[in-house]
Formats: structure tokens, C-alpha cells, sequence
């Protein structure tokens, strides 16, 4: 009995630092995906001028599943033609940082509303900045994504080492 609460401890630890680590890894992909979207959105409104809610609706699943459902929730918000707000847009989204909901608001809120040559423009300058955020996020998994599974994996052999 006791080396199978050992081991479930050991299991939590491991779980825990599992989690930690996803986190930073969902954030990398994350912005990876947006810098995708940016610049297949600059594209399409540059070259086809395709309705919005067709350019975003049309993301293959990749992209889909690296932004979380950011895209479903945007789609929601074109659909319903109601004021975008950030709890909405951000639902199920709990990695990332305000400063960064903040930025990536900004960025949903501006589509559509400019001419095309404004629009590239502000596309253009919101990929730089998620380009930014990539590196950011690269260095952040790089570093900590690892860092936590270890530490998740020396928790638990210490509550090991302790209970035997």
C-alpha cells in the first residue's frame, strides 16, 4: 500500500511539471500560429479581397488547434455582430499574459476596419510584434518548459526518498 502511494505521489509530480511545461510550449505555438495568420491575412486582403469572416474561417486545423480556439471565438463575434470584448475572445485561454491579451485584442478589434492598403499596413506592424513575441516565448520554453518537467521529476523522487 504504501509503494502505490509512492508511486501516485510520484505520478502527480510528474503530471504537474507536465502541465507546467505544456504551458510554455502552447505559448510558442501560439504565437507561431498568429505570425501565420498575419501573414496569410495580409495576403488574401491584398490579392483576393475575400470577406473576413472567409479568410478566418478558412484556417486549417493546424492553425485552429496551435491559437486554441481564438479563431472560433472571433468567428462568434463577426457572426453575432456584437462589441468584441476581451473575455469573449480569450475564453479557454489561460496562458497568456495580460500584456499580450492586450496586444492580440488590438489586433482582432482592428480587422476590417480600414481601407486595404491601411489594413496590410497595420498587419504588417501587428506581425512584427507577434514576431517579437515568438522569440520571447522560445527563449521562455527553451528554458523553463524543460526546467519545470525537471523539476516536476525531482519533486517527485524527493517525496520518494522521503516516504521510503
Amino acid at each position: 500500500m504504501k509503494y502505490f502511494l509512492i508511486a501516485i505521489l510520484f505520478g502527480i509530480c510528474l503530471f504537474v511539471g507536465f502541465l507546467v511545461s505544456n504551458k510554455y510550449r502552447q505559448r510558442s505555438a501560439f504565437f507561431k500560429a498568429l505570425v501565420l495568420v498575419c501573414q496569410k491575412l495580409n495576403v488574401e486582403i491584398s490579392f483576393s479581397r475575400e470577406r473576413l469572416k472567409n479568410l478566418v474561417g478558412s484556417f486549417d486545423q493546424q492553425t485552429k488547434k496551435s491559437l486554441c480556439g481564438l479563431t472560433d471565438n472571433y468567428l462568434a463575434f463577426i457572426e453575432q455582430e456584437s462589441p468584441l470584448d476581451k473575455e469573449s475572445l480569450f475564453k479557454n485561454i489561460k496562458f497568456l499574459k495580460e500584456d499580450e491579451k492586450d496586444i492580440i485584442f488590438l489586433f482582432f478589434r482592428s480587422l476590417g476596419r480600414s481601407d486595404v492598403d491601411s489594413q496590410s499596413k497595420e498587419l504588417s506592424n501587428f506581425e512584427k510584434r507577434f514576431e517579437g513575441l515568438v522569440t520571447s516565448s522560445a527563449e521562455e520554453n527553451k528554458k523553463y518548459g524543460k526546467l519545470s518537467f525537471k523539476l516536476g521529476i525531482m519533486a517527485g523522487l524527493l517525496i520518494v526518498i522521503v516516504l521510503i
